[in-house]
């Protein structure tokens, strides 16, 4: 998810569309907010791992 927005985040820079940069934003912060909920020993939607 973090990759994907920073994907988006690019794409938009480059293009200059704002919809994207602002996806972009959103999936980077989720991402973030998941990987430290997650880092802490928090179980993230049901599930302590992923993997």
């Amino acid at each position: 998810m973090i990759v994907l927005g920073i994907i988006l985040l690019i794409i938009g820079i480059i293009a200059s569309i704002p919809i994207l940069l602002t996806v972009g934003v959103v999936l980077v912060l989720v991402g973030l907010l998941l990987e430290i909920m997650g880092a802490t020993g928090r179980a993230v939607g049901g599930r302590r791992h992923y993997y």
